[in-house]
């Protein structure tokens, strides 16, 4: 047998890949520009300050129920009546924008006072439960708010926090006082 050698000339076979990095197709001009995630994430604040209006117009609707009526299933009938008309006011005020996330975005937020009240029997417990997380998701939603606007992450987590006790407190405290007096 008389063995074949391959000249430096012919041409050696090769395997042709096809490029599907993105990366490497895209321009380099990326490297120089600053990334605006910001403007990019204008869903993302939709859905969070959805989520925390949800939170808090679910939460002061229950505790100022709660304030007259002392029974779980008038609380959550009225949570649940207030997730879905929230929900579907912002769906239909903002349909052009970005509705879906924060009409979404507003029951999720609106879950958790229903979540935290609807297994407790208990009137006094179950006031207590809904301030402390709807607290803790108000700390949340403002140290998230505050990380997407580029903010300092504590002082915006009070202030929401702050205003939602507030708003919780009147709530509660005017409904009191006007199912006190028999109006």
């Amino acid at each position: 047998m008389a063995a074949t050698t391959q000249s430096s000339s012919e041409p050696k076979p090769s395997a042709v890949f096809p490029l599907k990095d993105i990366e490497k197709q895209q321009p380099l001009e990326l490297e120089s520009q600053a990334v605006d995630y910001t403007a990019r994430a204008q869903w993302l604040r939709a859905a969070v300050l959805g989520a925390n209006d949800g939170l808090l117009s679910t939460a002061s609707l229950m505790m100022g129920v709660g304030a007259v009526k002392t029974d779980v299933k008038t609380m959550v009938l009225t949570g649940i009546a207030g997730m879905v008309a929230g929900a579907c006011s912002m769906a239909i005020g903002e349909f052009v924008s970005a509705a879906a996330a924060s009409a979404l975005a507003f029951g999720v937020g609106a879950a958790v006072p229903l979540l935290g009240a609807a297994f407790v029997k208990e009137y006094k417990v179950r006031l207590g439960v809904i301030v402390a997380v709807v607290s803790l998701a108000l700390l949340g939603f403002g140290a998230l708010a505050a990380i997407l606007g580029k903010a300092h992450p504590v002082k915006s987590s009070l202030r929401v926090l702050f205003g939602g006790w507030i708003a919780m407190a009147v709530t509660f405290g005017l409904t009191k006082l006007v199912g006190s007096t028999g109006l």
